[in-house]
């Protein structure tokens, strides 16, 4: 059995999740910003289908960035220096959401539903929830989407429309919260295309040691503000 969700923002103890599915922790309650946040700081994250119930999860194992140890291939620091692009944070949010929202091959359909975009947007509105946005010839070409909490970063879902433009978004990512002193980004469950990022499996309990340390560190002024351009020399 799991909890059913009331009126307060408060989560049973992540200990309680189920093995079966992995991680399952409660259902119900809302998207409110007060209880997203509550979630994020508590290590539990929505994850539901369209027509199901509201789903929350903290999983026995996290998939975790240290965002020093990004990986850039060979073949990617190649393209990262010899494309023109611009990179800028929160200009597009929504676009970037509905983006990743869009069917990709393989899938039938996507959980970032009307219902999300309109939850993260008003995140984003009061100034929790970011954008990287991955600009080519004028394009949105790609780019991700997050909520920082104090000096952690939850990264929820990327897209690209042009080869390389999510992994592009996904170092530029890591090394802008690198300079910001952020220690940790919780990209949430294994993929094989984030371990090639760098990503890596981490414990729940050792997710939770480092979030506690992340959680209460002040964000420096200024830093959703910035942009970055490459400019290949001719």
């Amino acid at each position: 059995m799991i909890a059913v969700l009331g009126a307060a923002h408060a989560f049973p103890p992540v200990t309680q999740a189920l093995r079966e599915p992995d991680g399952l922790l409660a259902a119900g309650g809302d998207l409110s910003p007060g209880r997203l946040l509550a979630a994020y700081r508590s290590a539990v994250f929505p994850w539901f289908s369209p027509g199901d119930p509201i789903l929350w999860w903290s999983p026995s194992q996290r998939m975790v960035l240290q965002p020093s140890q990004v990986r850039v291939t060979r073949s990617l620091a190649k393209a990262m220096r010899n494309r023109r692009y611009r990179i800028t944070i929160d200009t597009a949010f929504e676009q970037v959401m509905r983006a990743c929202a869009a069917p990709r091959d393989g899938q039938n359909g996507t959980w970032i539903t009307d219902e999300m975009v309109a939850a993260y947007a008003e995140l984003h509105r009061l100034g929790h929830a970011h954008s990287y946005e991955f600009w080519q010839d004028g394009r949105l070409a790609g780019g991700l989407y997050g909520v920082a909490v104090g000096r952690m970063f939850y990264g929820e879902s990327m897209f690209h429309r042009a080869t390389d433009a999510s992994k592009i978004t996904f170092v530029n990512m890591a090394q802008h919260l690198q300079r910001h002193g952020f220690g940790m980004v919780d990209c949430q469950m294994f993929t094989p295309h984030l371990e090639s990022l760098g990503a890596q499996l981490i414990s729940r309990d050792e997710f939770i040691a480092r979030l506690e340390t992340s959680l209460g560190q002040p964000q420096p002024a200024g830093m959703w503000q910035e942009s970055f351009r490459n400019e290949p020399s001719r």
